[in-house]
């Protein structure tokens, strides 16, 4: 997640309010490397009671999510002694903001080389907000095959649902205000877990 600030060297940041004012803003660590590990351990762990390991996949949502979804799937290949189907899924297009964004979506690729019909998939994404990301993403699902059954794992939960959307498998809850944010750092994307 954020890099490691102990209590006391806590850096704060500014974030513009109203009137043109700054306040600082600070940034707060809540998953480090080895409580990362230890959440997505948990995860699979969890995903193999429930699904076992047959009829599996893990279908990760750009881009983080993909990452996610392989180390699970390893995670999973480790206590299984074999690998589930791993796919990633890019939701650009099924967005419902798309019509009130001013930049123009970056739409990526969509890889599953594997049938859904019949499948256990386990959506992975990062951070669980409002639960947009989560719907479209099943709609996206829903347009390639009709797996047997949805089941959703995040790293964060961190409410705020829009939707009535809940998942299964949770690495951390996080209550949040709805003017934070949380940003998950990954040492494929970022350099650092």
């Amino acid at each position: 997640m954020a890099p490691a600030l102990p209590p006391s060297a806590r850096q704060p940041s500014t974030a513009s309010c109203e009137g043109g004012v700054t306040a600082p803003r600070q940034k707060a660590e809540v998953l480090d490397q080895a409580g990362l590990d230890r959440a997505l351990t948990r995860i699979a762990h969890e995903i193999v009671e429930q699904a076992g390991g047959a009829d599996l996949a893990l279908v990760g949502i750009k881009t983080r999510g993909e990452t996610l979804a392989g180390r699970i799937a390893d995670k999973i290949a480790g206590i299984e002694g074999k690998r589930p189907a791993v796919g990633a899924l890019d939701i650009t297009l099924y967005r419902d903001d798309l019509g009130h964004r001013a930049e123009q979506p970056q739409v990526r690729s969509t890889e599953i080389p594997f049938p859904l019909k019949n499948l256990t998939v386990v959506l992975v994404d990062d951070v669980l907000f409002t639960g947009r990301t989560i719907r479209a993403a099943m709609d996206a699902l829903m347009d390639l095959g009709r797996p047997r059954v949805i089941r959703l794992a995040v790293l964060v939960d961190r409410g705020h649902r829009e939707l009535p959307i809940r998942p299964d498998y949770v690495g951390k809850n996080l209550p949040t205000s709805r003017k934070e944010s949380v940003a998950v750092m990954l040492h494929e994307h970022d350099g650092q877990d």
